[in-house]
């Protein structure tokens, strides 16, 4: 990826019909394998700046899915930008805190598109 995300970031991707919102909880290295830890928001946007202003009281976003780990196939999948970059806190974290103490813990191979329902 020629973006440096990094843990907090917010990214938009686009729809046929709109923009959807992620976020970086975190981002691994297993066995020289990049393992990108996502939330998904269930909200969807017309236009770049609906999303930009949204992202002004991130706290009223509903969350789809409060943790995924992501392959970085199934990451690059699904082109993403950068719209902003706010400090996670624990509430955000717990699912992927849960993840990380998961003996059987998983990592999808299947973009957020589809984990989404979106194709």
């Amino acid at each position: 990826m020629s973006q440096n995300f990094q843990a907090g970031d917010f990214l938009i991707f686009q729809i046929e019909s709109g923009y959807g919102l992620l976020r970086i909880l975190a981002i691994d290295n297993s066995d020289g394998e990049t393992i990108w830890h996502l939330a998904a928001y269930n909200e969807l946007f017309l236009d770049i700046e609906m999303a930009d202003a949204a992202l002004n009281d991130p706290q009223n976003l509903s969350v789809n899915i409060p943790h995924v780990a992501l392959t970085n196939r199934a990451f690059e999948a699904t082109q993403t930008a950068r719209m902003a970059n706010v400090p996670l806190n624990e509430t955000e974290l717990k699912a992927f805190e849960v993840w990380k103490n998961n003996e059987t813990a998983e990592v999808s191979d299947r973009s957020i598109r589809l984990l989404l329902g979106i194709r």
